[in-house]
């Protein structure tokens, strides 16, 4: 326990002024994160010469490997070190892959010549560039993991001051985020675009690299909470034991509890049940704790699988409708617009809208909801999901507009801005997405797996993306054959002969049909704030319990009795308190005693 100069040391670290070195580091590094994720595409098909189907999956490969890697960063810095060494042994990798990407971009020898086929890369050249952009995956994925965590660790969720910076600590973490994503597709898009592509790769490095620095030089700002047991052995433990007693019942008559069982999934308790004299060790038995991290975990899932869908629909807007733009008409006056740098309207629209929505609207909807962000974070998710399936509407809606004058006066293009509509509708669906889903899966994490939790919004995306990759080949393979053309939806180099339209429709139908599965399971989530606050101006207030989990307390308690030496030995392996709410937290409360 610490003791009182170390908690009052420990108060005056943390708040907004750490969380600054965070947002300076989301945004550098996002800059480039965000050009390339709009631009790469026209990378892999200009430079590296894949046809227009593998220059747009190889682009949402790489992004769905960089997100799913977020989970190994956020494993190590959950178990292993602390999430701000983590983050920058992770960055050192970023930084190291984006050097190999600016050498090969700036060497013509390094690079494949055009050969007609889908792909062109191979030997040398094939090993270097993917080489790099594993390596870039790894890094990039590795920060998002134990970034955003390491900055929400800097607000006690429990206190109701610091409760509420933590939901104004997210939406300030998206509009540092989408600063630094005007930057990179307007400046960096630019320069790559029409100057040359290393020139835009060297000011990624350099602002990357700037970035962990900023984050290295906060450290005496921080407060570093330090690795505990891996989540995932705690996890394994649980479910290793309801494989060996999945013929167990539930007679209370023989059984001791480690704590107060919840009623719902009670197959779960089984992993916590102690039967006779039999001795609990790691191993041989699970704590209530760690079933009741296991439901968190399993109630958290259906709802990360509710926004895999709006996540490809994400992928589109990468990739094909940058395209889309690319044989567009460009000019706005004299000036020429790169095709990777229309998503600036909707990022221009968000810069500001987030201060409208955290300085008016929150505090609104404070007072009527006494929720401390307003409205809940599900209820943000829910918004995101509907727009998402508006933009892809009128995305096929513009494509129509767009082919239909391309067919008939190819010298006379639609203007490039016609996409700003589904980009605008998409920046704000995703505004109430991404930030919903980063504060619902750091708040209702079990505190021994913040970052791994906080990281199942990357993972999301990441399936999200992967998922475009297999719906692109999946809809090519099956419109080849049924089609009279013999032609698939998305062949070929040229846009104008395929039915792109109708791929985005087929997402916005998904789309809707995805919406109403998540209601299901967003009505069916019960909060686990919503037990430990009663709103967001008042302190945390005890559980109330009900009358069947009084009685049932009674029945433990007559079971402990009756044990004796076992309810001795079982209180030994209990880890402090049973509830779930109290891990580190209780170390934490204790030392500000």
């Amino acid at each position: 326990m610490r003791d009182k100069e170390e908690a009052k040391a420990w108060e005056k670290k943390g708040g907004f002024r750490a969380a600054m070195f965070v947002f300076v580091l989301s945004a550098l590094d996002n800059m480039g994160l965000v050009a390339n994720m709009v631009s790469m595409v026209l990378y892999f098909y200009g430079v590296m010469h894949f046809d227009l189907s593998s220059s747009a999956n190889t682009l949402t490969n790489f992004l769905g490997s960089t997100f799913l890697l977020s989970l190994v960063g956020a494993f190590i810095s959950d178990t292993y070190l602390n999430r701000l060494t983590t983050c920058l042994l992770f960055g050192s990798l970023e930084v190291t892959a984006l050097v190999v990407v600016t050498i090969q971009a700036g060497t013509k020898a390094l690079q494949p010549e055009a050969c007609g086929k889908s792909s062109c890369v191979k030997g040398g050249v094939a090993v270097m560039l993917y080489t790099s952009l594993c390596l870039l995956a790894l890094g990039s994925g590795g920060v998002r993991g134990s970034m955003t965590a390491l900055g929400a660790d800097q607000f006690e969720e429990k206190d109701p001051k610091e409760g509420k910076g933590l939901a104004t600590y997210f939406n300030w973490l998206l509009l540092s985020t989408t600063l630094g994503s005007v930057v990179g597709v307007t400046g960096v898009v630019w320069v790559s675009t029409q100057r040359a592509w290393y020139l835009g790769f060297l000011i990624v490095t350099v602002s990357s690299f700037l970035g962990f620095l900023t984050l290295a030089l906060g450290k005496p700002f921080y407060r570093i909470l330090p690795p505990s047991q891996s989540p995932l052995s705690r996890i394994l433990q649980v479910f290793l034991f309801l494989l060996l007693k999945c013929k167990m019942g539930l007679d209370n008559s023989n059984m001791i509890f480690y704590g107060v069982l919840v009623c719902w999934i009670r197959f779960l308790d089984k992993a916590a049940v102690l039967q006779g004299n039999f001795e609990p060790k790691p191993w041989k038995v699970c704590t209530v704790t760690q079933v009741e991290e296991v439901k968190i975990l399993t109630r958290m899932l259906p709802i990360l699988a509710s926004t895999i869908i709006m996540n490809t629909c994400l992928a589109q807007l990468q990739t094909f409708s940058v395209q889309q733009g690319n044989v567009m008409n460009l000019k706005l006056g004299s000036f020429t617009v790169p095709p990777a740098s229309i998503p600036v309207i909707p990022l221009l629209f968000l810069c500001i809208l987030i201060p409208i929505y955290e300085f008016f609207f929150v505090p609104f909807a404070r007072k009527i909801t006494n929720h401390p962000s307003g409205v809940t974070q599900l209820q943000r998710v829910g918004v995101g999901l509907v727009l998402s399936s508006i933009s892809m509407t009128v995305a096929g809606i513009i494509e129509v507009k767009r082919r239909d004058q391309a067919r008939k006066d190819p010298s006379k293009p639609i203007s490039l801005f016609w996409l700003s509509f589904q980009y605008a509708i998409f920046g704000i669906a995703d505004m109430f997405t991404q930030v919903g889903l980063l504060e619902f899966f750091y708040r209702e994490a079990p505190k021994t797996m913040k970052s791994l939790s906080t990281s199942f919004t990357w993972l999301a995306m990441s399936i999200g993306y992967f998922l475009s990759t297999v719906f692109v080949n999946v809809i090519n393979s099956i419109t080849k054959r049924v089609a009279p053309s013999k032609q698939g939806w998305l062949h070929g180099f040229d846009l104008n002969s395929n039915n792109l339209n109708l791929f985005y429709w087929f997402l916005a139908i998904l789309s809707c049909i995805n919406f109403f599965n998540f209601v299901y399971w967003a009505c069916w989530y019960k909060y686990k704030s919503e037990e430990e606050y009663q709103d967001g101006d008042q302190e945390p207030r005890a559980r109330a319990k009900s009358e069947s989990e009084t009685k049932h307390m009674k029945m433990v308690h007559q079971g402990m009795m009756m044990m004796g030496k076992s309810s001795q030995t079982s209180e030994a392996n209990s880890e402090g308190p049973s509830s779930s709410d109290e891990t580190e937290d209780g170390q934490r409360e204790r030392s500000k005693v």
